[in-house]
């Protein structure tokens, strides 16, 4: 009797003494390890990819946020985008949400509506047809073969921040109109905010649509 407590007195000690070790090693010293070298070798990801303007945080460069007009009291209806800014892809996600209010998404990913679901060719042409209206000046108007694949659809996670240099540059006319500025300029300024393939090879040319956005701002304060 008194063996099989004591025998069970040994493995309840060796058991607390196993759980205080791991939960000093893989709860204190490992958390420790990895933000002391996430912060002195990479701090700007290790600190969410913030993007700053006159002292003040404004977005992150990995995820993207909506530039729209304020929505008017007392209307449900989704808010219009602010066409004197880039506009960034679609925010189609898993599911929608009045707490984010950067972003219309509680689920980030991708719909996975399959290529000929009905409800998302309809999406696709609304966007299609948005994007023509939306970006067609006097003189110059937008054909819907012109639009890109990334102005009309989704990523995957839903919260692309970047999007395609053929769509930056499809929206130019529109932001130096709307923003009293030389086209000229404008497209200058996308092409300068274009970033090539990861290593050269990996993924596709992009722009990232909050930098350009800051860039803009600073433009038209000149």
């Amino acid at each position: 009797m008194n063996s099989s407590a004591g025998n069970a007195a040994r493995i309840l000690g060796a058991s607390l003494r196993a759980l205080l070790a791991l939960t000093v090693l893989c709860g204190v010293l490992y958390p420790l390890a990895v933000t002391g070298l996430a912060q002195g070798l990479f701090p700007h990801r290790a600190n969410g990819s913030e993007v700053t303007e006159s002292g003040r945080v404004i977005g992150s460069s990995l995820i993207g946020q909506r530039y729209d007009l304020p929505t008017e009291p007392g209307r449900s209806t989704a808010p219009a985008p602010d066409l004197k800014w880039f506009q960034p892809r679609p925010s189609d996600g898993l599911s929608g949400n009045t707490l984010n209010t950067r972003y219309r998404l509680l689920v980030s990913g991708a719909t996975n509506l399959a290529g000929d679901n009905a409800k998302l060719i309809a999406s696709v042409k609304a966007a299609r047809a948005a994007v023509v209206r939306d970006n067609s000046t006097p003189g110059h108007p937008v054909g819907p073969a012109d639009v890109p694949p990334d102005a009309v659809t989704s990523s995957g996670s839903g919260l692309d921040p970047d999007i395609s240099p053929a769509y930056a540059l499809l929206q130019t006319r529109r932001v130096a109109e709307r923003n009293h500025l030389p086209v000229g300029e404008v497209r200058k300024l996308v092409e300068r905010h274009i970033q090539g393939r990861a290593l050269g090879f990996v993924g596709e040319p992009r722009v990232n649509v909050l930098a350009l956005n800051s860039a803009l701002r600073e433009l038209g304060r000149r």
